[in-house]
């Protein structure tokens, strides 16, 4: 049979990356990642995988982030046995990740439950425990850059330094099915910028035959900026937020974003830039994950630089539910950095149900913000939000840097692939949401980095026959699951959200208790009527 591929996620959207490759002789993975963002969205993790875990051989994974990986525990726990192959920081930011994610999955269903009991609706279980995340760990294999390694029969790869983060990775592959010649393929993961303070510049080979591209900002023509620039900025956004009773909220994520603003903040305070003050990390994931980073400083650019800024008196790490709470108590200015970096978990949550309300504080968005996402909503000027059922109104300053983004823009993904030619089938547009997927095909096409036809965007469960030469054949998929893309974003759960505050909106600034009941009537008979419709 013909090497064929399927786009199991992060088909149209820009989480859950995970493609399904099949030969006669072996089926793999590349990447097992997790759905985040709208509610219809995250459903797909609940949803059986396309394909049968126990006939999985490998997975072969780009790099840590859960959104690449955190359906692993998963895919083990429903019966796959084979290897994951990963790099050395890979493997080690993976062992604190998915257990991390276990736990997180844990108590939001925990919290879940005890609201389904109130409203009399049936209990639902975690995706996947901490336990079951610490037993697929066993699966998992050091692999070397550069170094070529044959996981299955027939199937070669590579890891090229995807210039991302810690330990990601670009993999190539070299598949070889009977008597045909090898089919070369190359999936990007995530591809970092040229412009980054702890990393060399995305890498990788040349003449292949499909390359799956990653396309976060495609239609983004975002200024390089080096890390001294980027930190005026910073201390410029941390001068504007300083108020005696007020607080610098960060919302980012816990593995790279954290530690970077760590070194930032650390090496402004004590270069006198910036007023000192308590820097709360308020994330034990940041806490480990910092961990890993002192113990592959040596990897990073500015490595020893990092490692002082890491351990310095001015950062307080807060692991435990307990000193988080204490927070709260804190007098007069201080920074506090949670995750999520979306806003849509973690114990950042917390901090801005008590602080949005608030003009004394400010919200420093730091990265990407999915559509749905409460960092989506927040980035778009949003005045009320709705934080574990409660209605919050917006009073804080919102502000946002996106020096920090951990994604190449559109420029640097087309000299990327430009890098890697000619290419001689497809150009799969992964990793993306449609309007950034179809500017930068329009770019590449445009720019002779693809020819017309040649650049697919491929749906979820999507399947493609791939060859050595020649265009990839679309096939019918045996099994395809509901696709949240088609049906456009943000979904009906933003959409119930945003209603249920423009009631609460309407009721509170009617004039008087007469057209405040009149306007309930009015929506009781709406919904009578909708029912006996």
């Amino acid at each position: 049979m013909p090497v064929s591929v399927r786009a199991c996620g992060a088909a149209r959207t820009v989480t859950g990356l995970s493609l399904l490759f099949e030969t006669s002789r072996a089926r793999f993975l590349v990447d097992c990642g997790m759905f985040q963002g709208p509610k219809s969205l995250k459903a797909l993790n609940w949803e059986p995988f396309p394909y049968r875990p126990g006939d999985i051989g490998a997975v072969l994974l780009t790099h840590a982030h859960i959104d690449h990986s955190g359906l692993l525990p998963r895919l083990v726990k429903e019966g796959f046995r084979g290897s994951i192959h990963a790099t050395g920081p890979t493997v080690d930011l993976c062992a604190i990740m998915l257990p991390d994610s276990g736990h997180v999955q844990e108590m939001e269903v925990e919290m879940l439950n005890r609201r389904n009991r109130r409203r009399g609706r049936g209990e639902v279980e975690p995706i996947y425990t901490a336990n079951d995340a610490v037993a697929a760990l066993r699966a998992f294999r050091t692999v070397a850059m550069d170094r070529w390694v044959e996981p299955l029969p027939g199937v070669r790869a590579r890891w090229w330094n995807a210039g991302h983060m810690l330990g990601s990775a670009s993999v190539e592959l070299e598949i070889t099915e009977a008597d045909e010649a090898p089919v070369r393929v190359l999936v990007s993961g995530d591809l970092g910028p040229d412009c980054t303070a702890f990393h060399r510049d995305p890498e990788g080979p040349e003449a292949l035959h499909h390359v799956f591209l990653e396309s976060t900002y495609g239609d983004e023509d975002k200024p390089c900026v080096d890390h001294e620039e980027r930190r005026e900025r910073l201390a410029g956004l941390v001068q504007d937020a300083v108020h005696p009773a007020g607080v610098l909220l960060i919302p980012a994520f816990a593995v790279e974003r954290t530690q970077e603003i760590c070194w930032d903040l650390v090496t402004l305070m004590q270069a006198g830039r910036i007023p000192q003050a308590p820097i709360f990390v308020d994330s034990p994931l940041a806490i480990r994950a910092t961990e890993v980073f002192l113990e592959h400083a040596a990897e990073l650019e500015n490595g020893r630089s990092v490692k002082r800024a890491l351990r310095s008196p001015l950062l307080h790490f807060t692991e435990s539910g307990e000193q988080s709470r204490h927070i709260a108590e804190m007098e007069g200015f201080h920074i506090v950095i949670a995750g999520s970096g979306m806003c849509d978990a973690g114990r950042i949550r917390h901090h801005l149900k008590r602080w949005l309300w608030s003009p004394e504080a400010t919200v420093l968005l730091t990265g990407y913000q999915a559509e749905g996402t409460l960092g989506r909503l927040l980035q778009d000027g949003r005045r009320e939000v709705r934080i574990q059922g409660e209605t919050i109104r917006v009073a804080a300053t919102v502000r946002e840097i996106r020096d920090y983004s951990g994604h190449a823009d559109a420029p640097e993904l087309a000299a990327w692939l430009k890098a890697r030619g000619p290419v001689g089938g497809g150009v799969f547009l992964v990793h993306g949401e449609p309007p950034a997927m179809e500017a930068l095909s329009g770019r590449l096409m445009a720019g002779g980095m693809a020819r017309p036809g040649q650049v697919i965007l491929p749906a979820l469960d999507d399947a493609f026959l791939l060859a050595a030469s020649g265009a990839p054949v679309a096939r019918e998929a045996a099994h395809r699951r509901p696709d949240p893309a088609a049906a456009g974003r943000p979904d009906w759960h933003n959409a119930r959200a945003a209603l249920l505050l423009a009631i609460e909106d309407a009721i509170e600034r009617a004039p008087d208790d007469a057209a405040r009941n009149a306007l309930m009537g009015a929506l009781r008979r709406a919904l009578e009527g909708d029912r006996a419709g």
